[in-house]
Order: C-alpha cells, then structure tokens, then sequence
C-alpha cells in the first residue's frame, strides 16, 4: 500500500483552486458516490470544482447530490478538456489505469496537473504524484471518509456527503455482503447515521428501481442464458446486443446480476459476458482465493479485485465464451 500523508494532499489541496474529480468507464456507486463526496466536500472549502465521468452513469443514481453537475466527456469533450487544461489539481477515484477511462485517458496524458489517486484496487500504475491507494479497503468511498477525517474536516460531513458515501459502502459489497467488510465498514456507516441518512432510503434508490424491462430482462436471463459449465463449478451468462435491445437496455440494466448464480450450491466462479457494438463487456466474481483478478488481467485485459474484476474482449460473443471455457478451467 502507498499513501502520502494527509499533511502534503491538505497542501496541495490548499495551493490548488481549479480541481477535476475523474472516475472511470460505465461509472457504478462507488465511482459516483466518491466522486460527489469529495466534490460536495472540496466544494465546502470553496474550490472550483467539476466531476467528469467518460461517458454517462446507470439513471438509478441521479437522485444523488450534485449529480445534475457532472460533466460527461462523451457528450461535452470539449468543455470536459478546457477544465482539465484550466485545473491545478486533478483527482483519479476509483481506478488506477488511464486505460480505465478510454479516450479520456488521451487527454489526462497531456496535462500538466498534480494528480491524487484514491483507489482501491489492486496493481496501480505509476501516473499519480500523490497516492491514497489501499487494497483492503471495502470501496473508494471508504477512503474519502478517511481522507476527510485524516484531513481534520470530518465535522464537514453532512447528510449530503454521507449520503454519497454510504452509497459507495453499499454497493461496492453487495449490500455488506463480501468479504472486504470488515469492522470498520460498520464504524464508517456509524458515523454516517449521525448525520440523518436513512439507510432503507438510500437502498429503495437504488435498488427499487427497475424498469419493468430491466425485471423482465434479469427474468429471461436467469431462465434462459445462464450456464453452468460441466464438471466445473462455474456458471455464466452470454447476452448479445440483440437480447440487450430486445428488453430496451440501459445502463446499469445488468448490475448485480453476475452474482445470481452464487445462490447456487457450489458454484465458486460467475462470470456475466455483455455484447455492445465495438467489443464483450465482462464482470467477473469468485468466492474464497480464486484470483479473477489476475484471470482478467491474463485473459481479458482486465482487472480489479481477487474476487470481483472486470475486462473486455474483441473477439465474437461466441468466440469470447469458448475463450472463457477454455481459460476458466486453469483456476481450478
């Protein structure tokens, strides 16, 4: 784990007065949870401040404060790389490769300001002057809690940056489900609670949300694509775009799904493969030390967590999932 003291990111915060917060591609809770934390947070020092994402967030997190004030670079580049050029300190949350951000990264390469990484997953590369990275964090939004308390601020936490932080707690364990909760985690949401969030709220947001399409789609793929590999104990989900469109994808439309099969007896390994114009979109999860972590960055260029990583494949659907059968077995 690297961090720098608290002592030198309050200085460089101090000394800046333009500040970008980035996060990266197909932003989820926690990607958006932090970044509003930390923008409702530098905003209450009165710094200039813009969140920009690489392309737009699931509509189930647009109730969250200070959403409606988020730049996309997909839809507003140019805007998007006039502030970056302008910015005297710029924040990457919740990644930590310029290959997480696709073609924002681009523009990233080419200024000249400080970066802050806050990150918690794992192998980061080398781009960042300051660094607030720790793997056994739970999610970012863990260490924007820390970050504003280890900063002396923790009095500025109020319902609105509680609200965007316990959001990221949420999500990024599966509701405190998944290993990486620990004590902690629920000394965090302690605080939070103090501040007037009602837990339940932030959950029907999010979760008691869906479209009847999403439901109907969540519905045909348990019934209809899941597979479970034979012999093995791993189960899997192939949606083509043409399925997508069929129940009038949107984004966020599949979050969570890739965990279904764990309900399943004795299944150690999910995997959910989503096909869009250019390339497969894959989640991948595990239980217990299966690495899918280093398997997605192997075989799928990829990465994330030893039991949660993401990655991406060129190829067909149906050669990605041949692909996918024949790696998955090398974990057992």
């Amino acid at each position: 784990m690297r961090k720098d003291s608290f002592k030198i990111l309050k200085k460089a915060i101090n000394n800046s007065q333009n500040i970008s917060i980035i996060t990266h591609w197909s932003p989820d809770g926690d990607a958006i949870g932090s970044s509003l934390a930390l923008y409702q947070f530098l905003k209450y020092l009165d710094k200039n401040v813009k969140v920009i994402i690489p392309n737009a967030f699931p509509d189930f997190l647009e109730w969250m404060p200070g959403s409606k004030q988020i730049l996309n670079f997909q839809e507003e580049g140019k805007k998007c790389e006039n502030w970056l050029n302008k910015s005297d300190l710029i924040f990457t949350l919740d990644f930590n490769s310029y290959k997480r951000i696709e073609k924002l990264g681009d523009v990233l390469l080419k200024t000249s300001a400080p970066k802050v990484m806050i990150d918690h997953h794992q192998q980061p590369d080398d781009y960042a002057k300051y660094y607030f990275h720790d793997v056994n964090a739970c999610s970012t939004c863990e260490l924007i809690f820390e970050l504003i308390c280890g900063l002396g601020a923790k009095k500025t936490i109020d319902k609105k940056i509680a609200a965007c932080i316990y959001t990221g707690l949420m999500t990024d364990t599966g509701s405190f489900r998944y290993p990486s909760v620990k004590s902690n985690t629920h000394t965090i949401i302690a605080e939070l609670l103090k501040t007037g969030i009602i837990p339940s709220e932030i959950h029907g947001a999010v979760y008691d949300n869906y479209s009847l399409d999403r439901l109907k789609l969540l519905g045909y793929a348990l019934s209809e694509k899941m597979k479970i590999i034979d012999g093995y104990p791993v189960a899997y989900f192939c949606l083509s775009n043409k399925e997508l469109k069929q129940f009038n994808f949107q984004k966020g439309d599949t979050e969570g799904l890739v965990n279904y099969p764990f309900a399943i007896k004795g299944i150690k390994v999910c995997a959910l493969f989503n096909e869009s114009e250019n390339y497969v979109k894959i989640s991948f999860r595990s239980k217990d030390k299966i690495d899918v972590n280093a398997f997605a960055r192997k075989y799928f260029s990829g990465g994330g967590h030893i039991n949660a990583a993401g990655g991406k494949s060129d190829l067909s659907l149906n050669e990605t999932e041949i692909n996918f059968i024949k790696h998955v077995k090398t974990l057992f």
